[in-house]
């Protein structure tokens, strides 16, 4: 097993479920950790604010990074207002909640960052066990800009998925043995359409977060 306790970590943060219970496992694992968050162009400012505030009650550094240029180009319903947001995943396609290069960006940002800091560890939420089939949060694709990205800066970065194989309930049973259910419950964003906690209950991100919080709950309480 790899120690990285006299390391930092770089956290891909944007204050929602996935994101915040990593920045909690990064600081069980690392020295210390720095929390990265993009604005692009979403639906809502509050994601941005409130990550900085998660952040802050976690003592942990934080900086914004301006990626807008994504909403220029690719058409989808995080972005552009004038769409209608799937609620449910099209047949044979991907949601038009899909940001076509979002993850692909954000990791290539995050690791000049971290080149830029001497870090070489990055941490992001993304996991193919319970998602809404978007193509860059499978595994494949982490190892392919893992390595991609080692070879552009001839630097041996590692990128840490420690929600690949978890589904929602399996998050919600990881945020409370890291001790932070109340404040994962409670404080995050998840959201598409900007509503703290349990938000609104019908969007994608939504269904996803609550239907796993069902299922823990149950769980623990039998």
């Amino acid at each position: 097993m790899n120690d990285y306790h006299q390391e930092d970590a770089l956290v891909l943060f944007s204050g929602g479920q996935d994101s915040t219970t990593c920045l909690y496992w990064a600081r069980q694992q690392f020295r210390q950790v720095h929390a990265l968050c993009f604005t692009y162009g979403q639906r809502h400012s509050q994601e941005v604010e409130n990550a900085r505030r998660v952040a802050a009650m976690a003592g942990t550094p934080f900086r914004v990074l301006d990626a807008s240029i994504i909403s220029r180009l690719a058409p989808n319903s995080l972005t552009d207002l004038s769409m209608t947001m799937d609620e449910t995943q099209p047949q044979g396609s991907y949601p038009n909640t899909f940001v076509p290069g979002r993850n692909l960006l954000f990791l290539t940002f995050a690791a000049t960052l971290a080149y830029a800091q001497g870090i070489r560890h990055l941490v992001t939420g993304v996991s193919e066990a319970d998602y809404s089939g978007y193509p860059d949060c499978r595994d494949t694709f982490i190892r392919s800009a893992n390595t991609t990205l080692n070879l552009a800066m001839d630097r041996q970065f590692v990128i840490h998925t420690p929600l690949m194989w978890r589904n929602k309930k399996e998050v919600w049973q990881l945020a409370d043995e890291l001790g932070v259910f109340e404040i994962i419950r409670n404080e995050t964003l998840t959201c598409y359409n900007g509503i703290v906690a349990e938000g609104c209950g019908h969007c994608p991100a939504c269904l996803l977060r609550n239907k796993g919080l069902e299922e823990y709950l149950a769980e623990k309480g039998g």
